[in-house]
């Protein structure tokens, strides 16, 4: 009984955890006394018309979908006729006479619904890449069903007697490592579920999934209403001043794609921050733009109001937390992570803020001299950090993203950054093909090949902003490894780069580089899954170890011989100059101070959020988030943080309730792990296979600490990561 994972978020693996669940692709009898499943030999699902694509296993390489053949009513009635497969499979593994064995229990889970993981696995894609008012309308009407589905399994109390046993005996049945944590994982997800509670208790736990699963969808539909309705419409291309022409026309091909004729669209995305104000000269615009990002979601001028969804979802959650024997939902949530504590992961959060809040003040006193160097006489607010910040690393580095981009072209990152890397550590190397049905014009595909070459699996690559489309970057699986179910991985990145005006080029910032080969770290994680059972692998794992593979990624996008290979002027093919290229990297730790604090300020507000108990929901949120900020001592009046609360995707719509604390717990490890790579040679085949072999082929089929410590030798050190924020 697998999780489908949502999208993850931004950098940000995120999304709301679905119980959807292990899909078989044949019928499989397993041992004696098991339930057959409800596919036929060939896959076939008999609970379908023979017209919905959804009825067959797909055709097509890997059994990626086939998009060209999905309509909105395939979804509903696949995603019912599954759930009903997926019941009857687990109701005859409930009632089994044969005693409860690993192979007719766990297995047997493991193998079923085969027909649910391939409608959630596209159904789950769609909704977060390409929406339409169909899918959020059949989402919407489904959530709480899918929700229900869940519980339907989870606290199916002769079900969780057969799990139970098999835990209770696990020293005796000479399991392997893989299945050891297979079984942990299965055991600990019923107890988590509810399995031991009384009936009454069960009926309310269902009650609250239910609720949340409304609520959680609500929210994820505002923020995609959020992002039209907060949009700023600029009336003159004067008033774009220090935007270049490229970005100016992509603003008025988008005001024309609104009706707005003549006017130019400047589009806020997921963050607080907003990229296009490291350029903007026209203060007055700044503000409005910043100020469209910070205060949405709070019903400003009859706007979408996020608020009291937000209150009811933290309400909710602290009571299924006590119901289930939780001091809060921050303790409910962290017992299965790698920090086990609410008190340990904000203690890994507090105790940089002093160096941090030090670091912020520099770097404030060095924005207030360019204030006044510049002629102004203002105060410093959070619409000009980004801009003055532009200016002091221009001075100081003589570098600014005007200069740098037209060496940064999406492609040539793309095929000599990204796969460059990857064929030199780990042997792979992309082919694109165009043969395969793609769910968006812009969508890429590609063979992933191993250095024999044979194939591995696919990659989907969609990088382009749209309005279908929710913030952030993710990847995701539309079929997940599996050596139980014979299958291959098939992976998709997703980012959210601007449309270039049509016949322009897409140059991307550094940002956007940056998150290129992050968004492939989460990649080659599925990608490189080499288990069994599918609900352990790939990036199914712990939420503060899932961002380390990608965290690391990325630091290999600065290194000199990496850097030197893609970085090359679109025009001319020249790569960068050694200088310029120098100028880059050192400015890579220009502006640390201000990137961590609003990442702090944002992982500090999930956590207190989610350490409330039912009787202590605020009123009012700003209030809230104010209070939290001050007493944390993060309060900066031009850094805020990084999400505030009306519209933080990762926590209220997504899967990082409570654990957005992940990226800088990850952060540790990818920076540990890369300071130990670097010292031993770098970008080798030799490293590469070490860190393929022990992290990213593993999954969970054992302890992650494990896995690092077979890669590292040791557990990390919080050292290497203040030298990459440049706080040491």
């Amino acid at each position: 009984m697998r999780t489908l994972r949502q999208p993850r978020n931004g950098s940000q693996r995120a999304g709301r955890f679905t119980m959807a669940v292990a899909g078989a692709c044949f019928a499989i009898c397993v041992t004696t006394g098991a339930p057959r499943l409800a596919a036929d030999a060939s896959g076939k699902s008999a609970a379908l018309p023979p017209d919905n694509p959804f009825a067959v296993v797909s055709g097509l390489p890997f059994q990626t979908p086939p998009f060209d053949k999905f309509k909105n009513e395939h979804f509903k009635p696949a995603f019912l006729a599954g759930m009903k497969e997926q019941l009857d499979e687990m109701k005859a593994i409930a009632g089994q006479k044969a005693e409860p064995t690993f192979e007719n229990t766990i297995v047997a889970i493991e193998k079923s619904g085969s027909l649910l993981t391939r409608v959630a696995a596209v159904f789950d894609s769609l909704t977060s890449a390409h929406k339409n008012s169909g899918l959020q309308d059949i989402e919407t009407e489904l959530a709480p069903v899918r929700t229900a589905h869940a519980d339907n399994i989870l606290l199916n109390r002769p079900l969780f007697q057969r799990v139970e046993k098999l835990w209770q005996n696990k020293d005796s049945l000479g399991l392997t490592e893989e299945q050891s944590e297979l079984l942990k994982e299965h055991y600990e997800r019923f107890l988590r579920a509810g399995a031991k509670l009384t009936d009454e208790q069960q009926g309310r736990i269902r009650s609250i999934n239910e609720q949340l699963s409304k609520l959680e969808t609500k929210f994820e539909e505002n923020l995609l209403a959020i992002t039209k309705e907060r949009a700023v419409v600029v009336d003159t291309a004067a008033e774009l001043d220090g935007m270049t022409p490229a970005e100016i026309a992509a603003a008025a091909d988008a005001a024309k794609e609104r009706g707005l004729e003549g006017k130019y669209l400047l589009q806020i995305q997921n963050t607080t921050r907003v990229p296009i104000l490291t350029s903007l000269n026209n203060r007055a615009v700044r503000q409005r733009v910043w100020e469209a990002s910070a205060y949405r979601g709070l019903g400003r001028n009859g706007g979408v109001d996020n608020r009291a969804v937000v209150l009811e979802i933290a309400q909710l959650r602290a009571e299924k937390a006590a119901a289930l024997g939780y001091a809060n939902h921050a303790a409910y949530k962290l017992q299965s992570q790698l920090a086990r504590t609410p008190e340990k992961a904000r203690k890994l959060l507090t105790d940089l803020v002093p160096g941090v809040m030090e670091k912020v003040k520099e770097e404030a006193r060095d924005l207030e001299a360019m204030i006044r160097e510049s002629g102004e006489t203002h105060k410093l607010a959070p619409w000009d950090w980004e801009y003055y910040s532009e200016k002091v690393g221009k001075k100081r580095f003589d570098v600014d993203e005007a200069q740098v981009k037209p060496y940064f072209k999406l492609d040539t990152v793309l095929k000599d950054g990204v796969f460059f890397t990857m064929n030199k550590l780990y042997g792979i190397s992309f082919r694109e093909r165009t043969d395969l049905p793609v769910y968006q014009k812009e969508v890429r595909v590609f063979d992933v090949l191993d250095k024999d070459g044979s194939q591995i699996g696919l990659f989907y690559a969609d990088y382009f902003k749209r309005d279908t489309k929710r913030g952030g970057a993710w990847m995701t699986n539309f079929v997940e490894q599996s050596k139980l179910l014979n299958q291959k991985p098939v992976v998709v990145n997703c980012l959210n780069i601007p449309l270039p005006a049509e016949g322009e080029p897409p140059l991307i910032s550094f940002d956007n580089v940056t998150t290129l080969f992050h968004e492939m770290g989460h990649g080659v994680h599925g990608l490189f899954s080499d288990v069994t059972y599918p609900t352990v692998a790939g990036a199914n794992t712990p939420r503060d170890f899932v961002e380390f593979p990608s965290t690391f990624e990325e630091d290999w996008a600065i290194q000199p011989e990496i850097l030197a290979n893609y970085a090359k002027h679109y025009q001319t093919g020249e790569p960068i100059q050694k200088e310029l290229l120098d100028k880059v990297i050192r400015s890579k730790k220009h502006n640390k101070g201000f990137e961590t604090l609003e990442y702090l300020s944002a992982a500090l507000l999930d956590l207190e959020w989610h350490s409330l108990t039912s009787d202590q929901i605020p009123d009012d949120v700003e209030a809230f988030e104010a209070e939290v900020l001050k007493k944390a001592g993060v309060d900066h009046p031009a850094v805020p943080p990084r999400y505030k609360s009306a519209y933080f995707a990762h926590i209220w719509g997504g899967g990082y309730s409570a654990g957005y604390y992940a990226y800088l717990a990850s952060e540790v490890l990818a920076a540990d792990a890369f300071a130990h790579m670097m010292e031993h040679g770098g970008c080798t085949a030799q490293n590469g296979e070490s860190f393929r072999r022990e992290i990213l082929s593993r999954g969970s089929s054992r302890d992650p600490m494990k896995s690092y410590k077979a890669f590292r030798g040791k557990e990390p050190t919080v050292d290497a990561l203040l030298i990459r924020r440049g706080l040491k």
